[in-house]
């Protein structure tokens, strides 16, 4: 269950949002409560305009999620780390695909790019932002650590959009709509299980050797030292 994964939504893309004070949009991409309740159809007891908004966010995250999991491959001096970045990479990409689908199935737009969903990508933006900015005036063992605590960070949030999804599934009143959120979580779940059991454990490895690894030797330049208690966090 997927659809070929947007990793940034625009205009271009047939992106749609609501106007709001600060937020001007062309009348054609222009939606309200009421246009996003009679797409997903009305549910008694369901703020459906709340649901759809948080799905919006939910794919955003997914969004941020490629992008750092892209940079962070690129900043990274480490085989193991750019591996598996590149390899999360892969399958956050295909779970982005999945939210779309998920949307899509439940009689919403992909497309529609909730306030809230403009909020997460701009905490998304500003994860990156620190490491970015400051990769040239740090030392090799701050940047790496420091892409892997956003990771963690990012992998967390990740994994409670799924769990309350579950929930949010769990009182939608159609039961074909409860079946397609529970079969989209079991297809993800174990990935994101992984996705977050591998940055903590790989943080703690880091931190753990970086502590114990005095980098002294004045044999050898800080770079390669650097780059040789990476690698023996990660052997």
């Amino acid at each position: 269950m997927a659809t070929q994964p947007i990793l940034v939504e625009t205009y271009d893309t047939g992106g749609r949002t609501m106007p709001l004070s600060m937020t001007c949009v062309q009348p054609a991409r222009a939606t309200t409560a009421d246009q996003l309740t009679d797409e997903f159809g009305h549910h008694d007891g369901l703020d459906v305009a709340f649901v759809a908004g948080t799905l919006s966010a939910f794919l955003a995250h997914e969004r941020a999620g490629a992008a750092l999991y892209q940079v962070a491959a690129e900043h990274s001096e480490n085989p193991t780390l750019v591996t598996r970045y590149r390899e999360f990479l892969g399958e956050t990409v295909e779970h982005i695909g999945i939210y779309q689908q998920l949307i899509t199935d439940l009689g919403g737009d992909p497309h529609y790019v909730s306030p809230a969903a403009r909020i997460t990508e701009q905490l998304g933006a500003k994860l990156l932002e620190g490491p970015v900015l400051l990769a040239g005036s740090v030392d090799l063992v701050t940047l790496e650590t420091t892409f892997l605590e956003a990771v963690v960070i990012a992998e967390h949030k990740c994994r409670d959009n799924w769990q309350l999804l579950t929930r949010l599934g769990q009182i939608l009143p159609d039961q074909t709509a409860r079946d397609t959120v529970a079969a989209a979580v079991a297809r993800v779940q174990p990935e994101e299980d992984e996705h977050i059991q591998w940055a903590t454990d790989t943080w703690f490895q880091l931190a753990t050797t970086n502590a114990t690894s005095p980098t002294t030797n004045a044999a050898t330049g800080l770079l390669e030292r650097t780059a040789h208690k990476i690698k023996d966090a990660l052997s």
